[in-house]
């Protein structure tokens, strides 16, 4: 990760922005901020899942330039939604790399689980700031992405919870005096249990929280 300060405005102070993931929780806050501050801003691309209809109406609020859609069974409504806008459409898992690829000098990484591995790996790789709002890539790839930051001269931001909050107080100039980060753990599935009944809690009870997104590897992952 490097220096908690890059600007990576152009001249004039205008910043190029990308986000993906704009119709999840992060990215609507993301487009928000965006909306609130339109001579800051210029949007590049965005990108969903499957929600057609809302992707269309932020890149028409925000002039987005390109917006992409994963699912190719909601491409066109995409489309149809966009027509007379100027706006480029595309679908499809390749879409959402082409959106990372796209000129933007910050990208908001806000799709969730390892389906925004791609595309953040992308974004690195041409050296962007990249504000990273997806837990599930470092957890599948960590190695490799913090790797590619550093070979690439991209800066990662971490914008989520706990990391967000470790990045704000940490003194980049004196990491070395860093022993150990130490995370309480708010929530979860053992949050109300004494900690003598966690031990023998069985698998499938660990996993049980939001499986469904995240799947039963990455989840055990972090439980440890």
């Amino acid at each position: 990760m490097n220096s908690p300060n890059p600007s990576g405005y152009r001249n004039g102070g205008i910043l190029r922005v990308t986000v993906l993931g704009s119709t999840g929780s992060i990215g609507q806050s993301t487009v928000d901020l965006l909306s609130r501050n339109p001579d800051g801003f210029e949007v590049e691309a965005l990108t969903a899942y499957r929600n057609a209809q809302r992707l269309a109406e932020q890149a028409r609020a925000l002039r987005a330039r390109f917006a992409a859609i994963a699912d190719p069974d909601h491409y066109p409504a995409l489309k149809e939604a966009l027509v007379g806008s100027g706006i480029e459409a595309a679908c499809g898992v390749e879409a959402l790399t082409e959106a990372a690829l796209r000129p933007a000098e910050w990208v908001m990484a806000g799709i969730v689980g390892a389906a925004g591995l791609a595309p953040t790996l992308a974004a690195i790789r041409r050296g962007a700031i990249v504000a990273f709002a997806n837990k599930e890539v470092l957890v599948c790839a960590g190695g490799l992405v913090m790797q590619e930051v550093t070979r690439c001269g991209a800066t990662l931001l971490p914008v989520d919870s706990e990391h967000n909050a470790i990045w704000q107080c940490f003194d980049v100039d004196r990491a070395d005096t860093i022993e150990r980060i130490i995370l309480t753990a708010s929530g979860g599935p053992f949050r109300e249990r004494a900690s003598r009944t966690c031990a023998p809690s069985r698998r499938n009870r660990r996993s049980s929280i939001r499986i469904g997104i995240w799947g039963p590897r990455s989840r055990l992952i972090r439980r440890r």
